[in-house]
């Protein structure tokens, strides 16, 4: 099971990213090749990402993918706990 902080920190970047380009969903959505709605769900934190999707957002956005999923750099108080995997044993 994924640690849903990490969806939810990571969905905030894509619409961060996306409104300080001004664009819509929809305009993310023909840059990406995602469904408007896929889109909504990441910016949500309600889907987890493939890597291979991340790779998208970050041409879209013409980012390095280390710069896309850099959260430290908007929150300095986060650590690797913050990141950690649950599992269900």
């Amino acid at each position: 099971m994924v640690n849903k902080f990490l969806l939810k920190e990571f969905g905030a970047r894509i619409r961060y990213l996306r409104t300080q380009e001004q664009l819509s969903q929809e305009q993310l959505s023909f840059k990406t090749g995602f469904h408007r709605t896929y889109i909504g769900m990441i910016e949500r934190g309600e889907r987890n990402i493939s890597l291979t999707n991340i790779a998208v957002f970050s041409k879209a956005f013409e980012m390095d993918i280390s710069d896309l999923v850099n959260f430290k750099n908007q929150n300095p108080k986060l650590n690797h706990q913050d990141y950690e995997l649950k599992t269900d044993n």
